[in-house]
């Protein structure tokens, strides 16, 4: 049984790739699981393709399964003029590290826009776990999150691949740092700070 679950799991991290963050398309990725036990609120500054995107951001969650919502600005420099940006996402932990897998999963999906042109529609898994610094609050949590991101506007509808790597570095009871950086359609780097309750 625990072998089919691996084998799910790698699979779907083959496959289908893990889409929290890029309900916006810029280069912000998420651990397999929240940091918080209520609620988390923060920022990102994220630079993708020589543009620059500033977002806020709320998550809540019960059991399980968390929401989180993503708002703001993302100007893309000398190419054009700044648009709105928005986005939903959903993760679920569906994998707990154990003997024969070394990981935590989570299936996630999400829908946003950028500047309501076109729609993001991101769906798959996302792989890490958490490294505690012994004697510390702090504590790192890796993870790598492939994504498949379904594009559609009006004109085209298009299939994009990214690779998201990330860390989130727990540097109290109430603060992560997060860094993340993209490969493939979805390049950049981002940074945030967030506060969990």
């Amino acid at each position: 049984m625990q072998r089919s679950v691996v084998v799910v799991a790698i699979l779907s991290f083959a496959a289908a790739g893990a889409g929290l963050a890029q309900t916006t398309l810029m280069p912000y990725y998420s651990a397999p699981y929240r940091a918080f036990w209520q609620h988390e609120f923060g920022g990102t500054v994220s630079f993708p393709d020589g543009g620059t995107g500033f977002e806020g951001l709320y998550g809540f969650g019960t059991g399980r399964i968390d929401i989180g919502l993503r708002g703001g600005i993302y100007d893309p420099g000398a190419l054009g003029d700044a648009e709105f940006i928005a986005g939903v996402q959903g993760r679920g932990m569906f994998l707990q590290h154990s003997e024969e897998f070394p990981l935590d999963g989570s299936l996630v999906v999400g829908v946003g826009t950028v500047g309501f042109d076109s729609f993001q529609f991101p769906a798959g898994v996302s792989f890490g776990r958490r490294v505690d610094i012994e004697n510390s609050e702090v504590s790192i949590v890796p993870y790598g999150q492939p994504t498949l991101i379904l594009v559609a506007s009006d004109v085209d509808t298009d299939v994009i691949f990214t690779l998201g790597l990330g860390a989130d570095f727990r540097v109290s009871r109430v603060l992560d740092l997060r860094l993340g950086v993209g490969f493939g359609d979805v390049e950049g780097v981002s940074v945030s700070a967030v506060w969990v309750h």
